[in-house]
């Protein structure tokens, strides 16, 4: 039986997506901290209707969404896995949902942006489809940012 209890559609405003999120913060700005400064504006999330979390055992413990980027295009934002949760396909399930929830809106390309030292997210991406790409606006000239995109179609 799989460890997964829910998975949950939600909004922005869920307070175990604003719990998760101020966890994934402390995280990248512990990594880089010589960074907060230049991508601190790309993190913030505006209200957004297309966030999905797993829950374990009644514990939110995955969150990923994704906004629009374009006409045909969105941007995957906020992926995240707590570390205890980690290594049980938890990223892999998210990125399926934000996919299949893309898609149903119509929208046929998925994009985003990691850091390099994102090594394991990098990997991730790359199994499930995704592919290193030109820099995207607002990355474009930020050497520290790794661009991928996929189709979802």
């Amino acid at each position: 039986m799989s460890p997964i209890t829910k998975v949950v559609k939600t909004t922005s405003e869920n307070p175990d997506f604003i719990d998760l999120i101020k966890t994934f913060d402390a995280f990248l700005w512990g990594r880089y901290p010589e960074l907060k400064n230049d991508y601190w504006g790309n993190n913030l999330i505006e209200f957004n209707p297309n966030v999905f979390i797993i829950y374990l055992n009644e514990k939110a413990v995955a969150c990923g969404c994704f906004k629009k980027y374009n006409v045909n295009t969105v941007e995957l934002k906020r992926m995240f896995v707590s570390p205890e949760a980690r290594g049980l396909g938890l990223a892999q399930k998210i990125i399926k949902e934000l996919e299949e929830e893309a898609r149903a809106q119509g929208f046929e390309t998925m994009v985003l942006e990691t850091l390099y030292k994102q090594i394991e997210a990098i990997s991730l991406y790359q199994k499930v489809g995704f592919e290193i790409v030109e820099n995207y606006e607002p990355y474009v000239g930020m050497t520290n940012s790794v661009c991928m995109s996929k189709s979802i179609i």
